[in-house]
């Protein structure tokens, strides 16, 4: 095969796709958020009215940082989980390279080389698409705010500081890859007359990773609820609470193979005792690693998305504590117009990772065809591979969901009680205010019918595959 042709048929491949939109959409997003950002700085300083401008600009430059850090952080998982899956099934392929001669290092620095190029076209694409946005984004500002706050306003949409997004993204998703890739040197030439699949239970044994996600959890949980004891007297809990949620939350991302299977196989008994309902449950258990690629993409995107919803309620049934037991009506809008705008931010976060369960299924429905041909032999129709194919993806999302609603509820309540819980008034005789965690619980439905749509876009293209298995093709291929 020429290096020609080698290069096509990788950019076919399953899973480029995808790769370069998720890289395309954290891309523009940066752009957006570093135009938004820099329109009401410009808005805030001709403003003579503003007192400190140089404290409003440092906040608004914190806060689109952190945002942006977290679309590229869910990108990243995403894409990492994305080639890990790609060389799970094309393990046979690597090993007849080992076979001939090449290195484990060198097919992983060829792995590592794809992720980049996807990361550079995903980030282009991006940069252009987000430029253009932008022009919008600021189209629409000034039509909405009022005339005399963008009144003599000018903003130059092209900045080089709008580079700096597609330069951060093309670097995240190569070293995304790199870590996704890792599989690659563990792969022997032997593995050439086996087949190309995820590794089961069975062959899965992550012992350190266990230890540092167990140890990340309890450290990043004591530190939580230190925040909270903290925060009864000084606002500071808050920077003790959010160290302890970082590291919680990457306590729970790294030992996600090993946290999401018992968590699957609980929700599995929900779908009903069915051949067809037992088969997809199974199928979401056989393979751990697999499982939690798709599954915690979305605990993720929900995870944030609910976290700030909860720490908006929360927050206000604080104040509402420490006042008396009543919001004033200004501040209850304004509170619920800036979470509204923050979710839907931060709600990017959950379209990347609803990219990466689409694809992630699909890659996964082609690397099992010889599986899916053997069950059409053994009787199974076209519309049970359909249903198993749908339920899986019910399965995983519905899982993802309940496991993010949780989280983010404790999360969400964490961040309002740690930040506000010193907050004096005149009803709280010991000084402090505790609240139970507030739950909008119409934000969390809408959320969990989010996941149903997402379940079903999720799963029409890879059940479509699922039903055009032919057996004897499918068994028949290598």
């Amino acid at each position: 095969m020429s290096a020609s042709t080698g290069a096509a048929a990788s950019w076919r491949e399953r899973g480029t796709g995808a790769s370069v939109l998720v890289a395309g959409i954290s891309s523009a997003f940066g752009v957006l958020i570093l135009t938004g950002v820099g329109y009401l700085t410009a808005i805030i300083s001709a403003d003579p009215t503003v007192g400190d401008v140089r404290a409003v600009r440092y906040t608004l430059s914190i806060l689109g940082t952190v945002i942006l850090g977290v679309s590229v952080f869910v990108a990243a998982v995403v894409t990492a989980n994305t080639f890990a899956t790609i060389v799970a099934g094309r393990t046979r392929q690597i090993a007849l390279m080992r076979l001939i001669g090449s290195s484990a290092r060198t097919e992983r620095r060829r792995v590592a080389g794809r992720g980049l190029a996807v990361g550079a076209v995903g980030a282009a694409a991006g940069l252009v698409a987000g430029i253009g946005l932008s022009y919008v984004l600021v189209a629409v500002l000034r039509g909405y705010l009022s005339p005399e706050a963008v009144s003599g306003v000018t903003y130059r949409v092209l900045q080089p500081s709008l580079l700096l997004p597609a330069g951060v993204v093309v670097l995240t998703t190569w070293a995304a890859a790199w870590v996704g890739s890792r599989r690659v040197l563990t792969v022997t030439p032997l593995q050439a007359l086996a087949s190309s699949t995820d590794r089961t239970t069975a062959d899965v044994r992550h012992p350190v990773r266990t230890v540092i996600s167990f140890v990340a959890i309890g450290i990043g949980a004591a530190l939580l609820a230190a925040g909270i004891v903290v925060g009864l007297a000084d606002p500071g809990g808050m920077v003790v609470a959010f160290s302890g949620g970082v590291v919680s939350f990457t306590g729970i991302v790294v030992g996600s193979v090993v946290l999401m299977p018992p968590v699957l196989r609980l929700t599995g008994r929900a779908f009903g005792s069915g051949v067809t309902a037992r088969m997809a449950a199974q199928n979401a258990l056989r393979y751990p690693e697999r499982s939690a690629r798709m599954t915690i993409g979305v605990v993720i995107g929900v995870t944030l998305v609910t976290l700030l919803a909860v720490a908006s309620e929360s927050t206000k049934a604080v104040l509402a504590s420490a006042s008396g037991g009543t919001l004033d009506p200004a501040l209850d809008e304004a509170m619920n117009v800036t979470s509204a705008i923050m979710m839907s931010l931060v709600g990017v976060s959950a379209v990347i990772a609803a990219v990466g369960l689409v694809d992630l299924l699909t890659i996964g429905i082609v690397q099992r065809r010889r599986e899916l041909g053997l069950l059409r032999s053994l009787g199974l129709s076209r519309p049970q591979a359909n249903r198993m194919v749908l339920l899986e993806a019910t399965h995983v999302a519905f899982t993802a969901v309940v496991v993010g609603v949780l989280l983010g509820i404790g999360y969400g309540w964490a961040a309002a009680q740690s930040m506000l819980g010193s907050v004096v008034g005149a009803n709280v005789e010991e000084g402090h205010t505790l609240v139970l965690p507030a739950v909008p619980w119409l934000t969390v439905a809408v959320i969990a019918a989010a996941a149903a749509v997402l379940t079903l876009a999720a799963a029409a293209v890879p059940s479509r595959l699922a039903t055009r298995v032919s057996p004897v093709e499918a068994l028949a291929a290598t």
